[in-house]
């Protein structure tokens, strides 16, 4: 039984021998192959997307993955903490004795020693 391998990128491209047409499983590895046989002279080179749209050279770097999107959500910075940074905190130590004022304590007189 043949099994089906899906490769959802088809790389294309002619030289003096032939058309080539290579699938390719990303987007990263499809532009790889674009690029090595337009450096090898092929001609006509084209990447098809798995949606049916094809890519001309002029139009490849739409297949290079955008630099903002690698990072983590928690990592990415909104608009608003770029424009106004969050205002600074004096820390307080529990451990720290008080800085208040002593208040008025009432006397009851000598303590009675044992």
């Amino acid at each position: 039984m043949a099994r089906t391998i899906r490769v959802p990128y088809l790389v294309c491209g002619t030289n003096e021998y032939g058309s080539s047409n290579l699938g390719r499983g990303t987007a990263a590895v499809a532009l790889r192959l674009a690029e090595k046989l337009l450096r090898e002279g092929y001609m006509g080179v084209r990447v098809c997307t798995p949606r049916g749209r094809v890519l001309q050279p002029s139009e490849f770097d739409e297949l290079k993955p955008a630099r903002e999107s690698d990072m983590a959500k928690g990592q990415q910075r909104g608009n608003r903490e770029v424009k106004k940074p969050k205002k600074d905190k004096a820390k307080v130590i529990a451990a720290a004795p008080s800085r208040k004022e002593a208040a008025w304590q009432p006397d009851f007189g000598p303590a009675k020693k044992k």
